[in-house]
């Protein structure tokens, strides 16, 4: 039976820290992070999606935690093929392309540009990997990324970019796993050693998976992103809005036998939840740690 980690997504959601979470005297990065980590075994990095990672920073956090302890790190939304302001881009990027108007999107760089971005996510990352840390960079690919030649080619060049590294993947778009796809997809991902990321999520939507129960490499994992079918799709609102749902106990309880199933076949397993609001995720998170204990 691989081991089972459960943790959150995003230690420093600014919702968590005002929740009263963490201990008073916890007012620093440095202070919450060691704390979080004498809770959890494992966190997935928010914060890598929305600008690049930095190597001084992951190096900190390598030092804070203890020596089992795991990150997964969300990758740079350009990378996922989401748009992306100009103000989010390394300085030297956003100076080159001074004359874009509006958001850029990764097949808007030359060629030089977009290795250059590839090169310094990784680099940011390295400390991490290099000191076993690192469980998985997780590609959550937005609802616009359908099932195409383009997009197996572009998953298949990951392997290229990051030859080391964990890589999970996440759709964002149900036609990924219709019936009449789904076992091509599970043997695409297990070919390419890729993590096939397990979600519980509101249905109903073109940017609802179901709940697939499937491990297609050493490391299998699920995602806990809430059931509040009013905020899913709902724009202009905060993140923690939109992941606001705290789940009840029967609703954990049910996971527990997919999780130990999941277990059998992967070496080591995460269930991270990502409804970062307030200290749902880190109440969840604690519930679902005694259920599996």
């Amino acid at each position: 039976m691989g081991r089972i980690k459960v943790g959150i997504s995003s230690w420093t959601e600014p919702t968590l820290v005002k929740s009263g979470w963490y201990p008073a005297d916890a007012t620093t990065a440095e202070d919450r992070l060691r704390y979080y980590a004498s809770k959890f075994p494992v966190v997935e990095v928010d914060s890598t999606f929305y600008a690049m990672p930095n190597e001084k920073t992951a190096q900190l956090w390598v030092e804070r935690t203890p020596k089992d302890f795991t990150f997964n790190a969300k990758a740079y939304a350009l990378l996922t093929q989401h748009p992306t302001p100009p103000a989010r881009l390394p300085k030297d990027l956003r100076e080159k392309l001074s004359d874009a108007k509006g958001n850029i999107y990764f097949k808007d760089l030359a060629p030089k540009d977009k290795e250059a971005v590839w090169d310094r996510f990784r680099e940011g990352l390295q400390p991490l990997q290099d000191a076993g840390k690192l469980g998985a960079i997780v590609f959550q690919f937005p609802k616009w990324f359908l099932p195409s030649q383009s997009a197996y080619r572009f998953m298949e060049d990951l392997r290229e970019w990051l030859p080391d590294f964990g890589i999970a993947i996440e759709f964002r778009q149900v036609s990924w796993l219709k019936e009449e796809r789904r076992q091509r997809v599970v043997r695409f991902l297990k070919d390419h050693g890729f993590t096939y990321v397990v979600v519980d999520e509101p249905q109903g939507f073109v940017s609802s998976v179901p709940p697939v129960v499937a491990v297609t490499a050493p490391l299998g994992m699920v995602r806990f992103h809430g059931r509040n079918r009013d905020t899913w799709e709902k724009k202009g609102i905060s993140t923690a809005e939109k992941f606001r749902y705290l789940y009840e106990p029967s609703e954990l309880k049910a996971w527990v036998p997919n999780l130990r199933d999941m277990g059998k076949e992967a070496g080591e397993v995460h269930a991270i939840f990502n409804n970062c609001y307030a200290d749902y995720a880190v109440r969840n998170a604690e519930d679902l740690g005694k259920l599996l204990s």
